[in-house]
């Protein structure tokens, strides 16, 4: 059991550890001691009764207008964090220990009234994250700390975190590891692989654990180690079978080559080499030739629709609904004028636009929805299909035109539908040529034309799909930072008053290919 000691000195509880105890207080090693001057808590008093410390504590800030907690000592933090989190009056907590912040901690600060935090030292990653609900963050370390796990996996910031695909796990793992790993489990949302040096059970069963508290499915752990040892290989084949389906976590044995050549083909005899040689055969034929089929149905579906398109545009009325459109609006609302795209209402009313870029094959009306999932999974005609369709940001608005207009759309490169064709963009062929330039986007109100100032190629990120802007002169950072990613300089002066349009699709799982046009005002 130990003493805690919370001094009252200006706007400020400061708590620390009474290790000696003065004469008045010698006899209450099972009580609690409160004077004018200075508190006294057992831990224990403290973890049995947190409602009755809270509401003291409470009292006490309001009386004396405390707002900041000083702790002296991280083992306290969480405890004194879960008893000042509904405090409204501690906005200000400063840690003199010289221990880095922990991930639990932030956790804790985040649900608290806390708007300002002193610490020795943080992993930068916790900068972001505490930012995000708005909690200046300040270490007196000029060096931020960053752990051997977060400089194996490169994960510095907090994106890096948040999209992580594959993580290496230097085993066996020390306290920070795990901690940092439950961390990054909370953050992240797209891990597929772990791959690890040895076997070990305690660290294997750990990872396991948290993977399942944290709700991660589909996740294979490859291990790379040239195991021999019998009892190991029962231990992972037993997982695999009765565990991993349950759990939807697999082990995946990865030898070296070198161990393969001494050990499992001194075990195989011809027979079965050539048997495992036509069965490779037949996989990757019909692999092949399900690719091509799959690519050839895609192709005669988009064919098919937009043949449809182009029919419904010539047989509908488009007179008729766009003066339905136009009824009931109110004089300062903008009227709708499109005929292609007022004729489509009817077979998808949430059509709002039509986008063509020359010289690829990107020339479909724009659908938007309330989220940004719907069309990835879903045609024109809101039927489910894996190409999905060209769809707009929910967040945009074509009346009142955004700011950054954010297109997507997947990338089918083999069959070139949708925006398969949008990485032809970064051929010099393409970029350098005047007639490429211009985007042509028609919106149910206008006719626009925008001009191409960047294309590139980056891994996964979200900073380019910003939509709001708190003045014109943040908007032109933004522009700038765009701009400064092209391949080419495509000489385009920017200002901040210019709204631009941005088309969006994947390269691989982990980048994306990103073409940004500024609109041409007719100056």
């Amino acid at each position: 059991m130990k003493k805690i000691l919370i001094k009252i000195k200006d706007n400020s509880f400061i708590v620390k550890e009474k290790i000696k105890l003065s004469s008045e207080y010698k006899n209450i090693l099972n009580t609690n001691v409160i004077s004018c001057n200075e508190l006294v808590f057992s831990d224990e008093y403290i973890i049995s009764n947190p409602k009755i410390v809270s509401n003291f504590i409470q009292e006490l800030s309001k009386s004396y207008n405390v707002d900041t907690l000083i702790i002296e000592k991280n083992d306290f933090t969480l405890l004194f964090l879960n008893i000042i989190k509904n405090n409204k009056n501690i906005t200000s907590l400063i840690l003199k220990d010289e221990t880095p912040l922990t991930f639990k901690m932030c956790e804790t600060i985040m649900h608290s009234y806390i708007k300002n935090v002193n610490c020795y030292t943080l992993q930068p990653f916790m900068i972001e994250y505490l930012d995000k609900y708005n909690i200046l963050v300040e270490s007196r370390n000029e060096i931020l700390y960053l752990s051997k796990f977060m400089i194996d996996n490169n994960l510095s910031i907090f994106s890096s975190m948040f999209y992580k695909m594959t993580l290496n796990m230097d085993l066996p793992l020390n306290e920070q590891d795990e901690q940092d790993f439950e961390a990054f489990c909370k953050i992240n949302k797209y891990l597929k692989n772990i791959n690890v040096n040895i076997v070990n059970k305690n660290d294997l069963e750990f990872i396991i654990k948290t993977l399942r508290q944290n709700n991660k499915k589909n996740i294979k752990i490859n291990i790379h180690e040239n195991i021999s040892n019998p009892e190991l290989i029962e231990y992972l084949k037993n997982f695999n079978k009765k565990k991993s389906k349950r759990y939807k976590i697999y082990f995946r044995l990865v030898y070296s080559n070198d161990y393969l050549k001494d050990n499992i083909f001194k075990q195989t005899n011809l027979s079965l080499l050539k048997t495992c040689g036509y069965l490779i055969f037949l996989i990757v034929f019909f692999s092949f030739g399900y690719v091509f089929y799959d690519n050839y149905q895609s192709m005669q579906s988009d064919t098919n629709i937009k043949e449809n398109i182009t029919k419904v545009i010539e047989i509908n009325d488009s007179e008729e609904i766009i003066a339905e459109l136009n009824k009931n609006k109110q004089e300062d609302e903008k009227l709708v004028v499109n005929e292609e795209i007022a004729s489509l209402i009817n077979v998808n009313p949430e059509v709002v636009a039509w986008v063509k870029v020359n010289n690829t094959n990107i020339d479909y009306p724009v659908v938007q929805t309330n989220n940004n999932e719907f069309y990835l999974k879903h045609n024109f005609y809101l039927e489910k299909d894996n190409n999905g369709w060209v769809f707009m940001d929910y967040r945009n608005h074509t009346d009142d035109l955004s700011d950054n207009i954010i297109l997507y759309a997947h990338n089918r490169y083999y069959s070139g539908i949708m925006f398969g064709t949008l990485q032809n963009t970064l051929r010099y062929s393409w970029y350098t040529n005047p007639e490429n330039q211009i985007i042509s986007f028609k919106t149910l109100y206008e006719d626009l034309e925008y001009q191409v100032f960047s294309i590139y190629k980056i891994t996964v990120t979200t900073d380019y799909m910003q939509t709001l802007f708190a003045n014109d002169d943040a908007r032109l950072e933004f522009y700038n930072m765009l701009k400064n990613r092209s391949v080419y300089n495509f000489n385009v002066e920017l200002k901040g008053s210019d709204k631009i349009l941005t088309l969006s699709t994947c390269a691989e799982d982990n980048s994306r290919y990103v073409l940004h046009a500024v609109l041409k005002t007719g100056e």
